[in-house]
């Protein structure tokens, strides 16, 4: 986990050394980073921000991998448009180059080994199957369905509008948090940088309001790194439906996370809740 104030040059080095710490070994590998690019407003961060994501990208490369960016948007049909406005085209030098959209790339069909949701298969684009490594990069938010937003439900992403249109309901009809469960399994080669630099509250995840929590948290089981993002949102994982889905006792995987970098207790921020979601607060805050 790492403390970051903003959006900054630092971020480069930083997130180098992040990588180094989890030893991942990607060179000769193609990664792609999945950034969260669902809407944008001015002045509203619902998008994960363009700097974190190059300096993700600038950090595998490095490290001797080929990387691509590639995002689905649930929302928006061009999503070259939507890239720009968000200003990846002015951060990332030749982003174009190195951009695949989602919603429009080749796709195969992924048979769910024991489907928690109500499919029994689903068509996901080709660029996150084949590639060596698929890396979540959400922006931390509330959500008015799931009650959080992160890098596991950032995997709505891959699944294809040019399929199954837009806003892609096929993942509301068959259950918001089994989709994410199924989808977490459908997917097993993963990473997660979430962006918490400057997140989002409230009625998260397009219409909510800026929260800055100052932190990057990175992981290689994303179901942890979920569960530790909560905790620092004063949001109680045990008590989130897709994470008990996918991990059965949470609270085991909070006894048995291994942090590296910054302690959560020195950046939990209180992320407020829709009335609806106030019994998900952490009551007994964990260390």
């Amino acid at each position: 986990m790492l403390r970051a104030g903003d959006y900054g040059q630092d971020l480069y080095g930083e997130i180098r050394r992040v990588l180094a710490e989890h030893r991942l070994r990607v060179r000769g590998k193609r990664v792609v980073l999945k950034p969260n690019l669902i809407e944008f407003e001015p002045d509203s961060p619902i998008h994960t921000h363009p700097l974190l994501v190059h300096a993700a990208f600038e950090a595998f490369r490095a490290l001797g991998a080929e990387v691509l960016i590639a995002e689905g948007p649930g929302h928006r049909r061009n999503t070259l448009d939507l890239a720009d406005a968000a200003g990846y085209f002015q951060t990332i030098p030749h982003f174009e180059d190195f951009f695949i959209d989602l919603n429009l790339d080749r796709v195969a069909q992924v048979r769910f080994k024991q489907p928690r949701s109500r499919l029994q298969s689903i068509y996901l684009a080709q660029a996150s199957l084949s590639c060596d490594l698929l890396v979540s990069m959400p922006k931390m938010k509330t959500h008015h369905w799931a009650g959080a937003t992160l890098s596991m439900k950032n995997l709505f992403g891959v699944v294809p509008g040019g399929v199954y249109g837009w806003p892609k309901n096929v993942l509301h009809w068959a259950g918001i948090n089994e989709c994410i469960v199924d989808l977490y399994h459908a997917l097993p080669k993963h990473f997660a940088i979430v962006d918490g630099i400057v997140g989002m509250e409230g009625n998260g995840p397009i219409q909510g309001v800026a929260k800055r929590a100052g932190v990057v948290v990175a992981g290689c089981d994303l179901a942890a790194v979920d569960a530790t993002c909560c905790q620092i949102m004063s949001i109680d994982p045990r008590r989130i439906e897709y994470l008990k889905l996918a991990a059965g006792d949470v609270g085991e995987i909070l006894k048995s996370l291994r942090q590296i970098g910054e302690p959560i207790r020195n950046v939990r921020t209180r992320f407020e809740l829709l009335p609806v979601w106030q019994g998900i607060r952490l009551d007994n805050p964990v260390s």
